[in-house]
């Protein structure tokens, strides 16, 4: 998914939080190939929780037929796009000459390193008639050491990802391990994400031992430490802190977090990177038009912002 170019934080709070909270973010809405996105990461106050930098609810939003989402193919350098839908399907192509359409509770995992380009878009089939799209996608930075590496692209099917459902709990591991559930998939850093549904009155024990924690609340109340929470926001955990979320009717969350990285990212547009001298590297290929170019999609793309407001930006 290509960044908006609008670079305002989304409204972070910590005034008022109960012990175990550190932060609570309420994301920014902004417009992404013709379709509406909450923005909670980055944010001026909790610039990554664990690897994740960047986090977008993409809808839900309904197309009538002919219509659908165009994201032109765009770089990335530097991170992890996590695409996990909750309703609807995704047309990816990339640069590595990839094409997979991505179905509800399935997961692609595109691997930037040193450049990637891809675009996303509504495929043809759902264009054929009127269709729906809800999801999550996130950006995990990279460790320092792997900014260079070769780029990648993983798929995997929902039944790949282990689930649990138990006493009003249903669970689904996307990445790292949690709740006696360990997923297949690798990552570059240590990283926990999971699709979370309780039961009304459920109650359920966060995983204390990931350093860096926050629950982003997709549907209903709930209510952590004490306090209520509804949906939409996003809500960042103290480390070490034991925490319980209880569900006040039928909830839909996701865990996200993970060990802290390896330093501060800077991020500009869709470039992620531990100095500026990467992200200046990456515009000025792209302005060059030296990035490979993605096969099946290549008649358009994303030209880059003004390269003026690199100097604005800061870790």
């Amino acid at each position: 998914m290509s960044r908006i170019a609008d670079d305002r934080d989304p409204e972070c709070s910590p005034q008022g939080c109960p012990e175990p909270v550190d932060v609570v973010i309420i994301p920014r809405t902004g417009d992404i190939g013709g379709f509406m996105v909450e923005r909670a990461l980055p944010s001026r106050q909790k610039r990554m929780i664990g690897p994740f930098v960047f986090w977008d609810q993409m809808g839900p939003g309904e197309f009538l037929t002919g219509q659908g989402i165009d994201v032109r193919p765009h770089p990335h350098i530097g991170l992890s796009t996590v695409t996990y839908l909750f309703d609807g399907t995704l047309d990816h192509r990339d640069s590595l000459g990839t094409h997979m359409t991505i179905l509800p509770g399935e997961l692609n995992l595109m691997t930037a390193g040193s450049g990637i380009v891809h675009s996303e878009r509504t495929g043809p089939t759902d264009r054929a008639k009127p269709s729906r799209l809800y999801g999550i996608q996130s950006w995990l930075a990279q460790p320092k050491t792997l900014e260079g590496s070769a780029p990648a692209f993983k798929h995997y099917g929902s039944s790949d990802l282990p689930t649990m459902n138990a006493e009003g709990i249903e669970a689904k591991v996307i990445l790292g391990e949690a709740f006696g559930l360990k997923s297949p998939v690798e990552t570059d850093w240590e990283t926990l994400y999971a699709d979370i549904t309780l039961a009304p009155g459920a109650v359920l024990p966060l995983p204390r031992e990931t350093e860096e924690r926050a629950v982003y609340i997709v549907r209903g109340k709930a209510e952590i430490a004490g306090t209520i929470y509804p949906s939409g926001q996003m809500i960042s955990l103290r480390p070490g802190a034991d925490v319980s979320v209880k569900a006040l009717g039928d909830v839909h969350l996701m865990l996200l977090g993970g060990a802290a990285m390896d330093g501060p990212r800077y991020i500009w547009w869709n470039f992620v990177g531990s100095s500026m001298d990467r992200i200046r590297d990456a515009a000025e290929r792209w302005q060059a038009q030296s990035f490979a170019k993605v096969p099946g999609d290549e008649e358009e793309f994303i030209p880059l912002p003004d390269i003026k407001t690199l100097d604005r930006v800061k870790a």
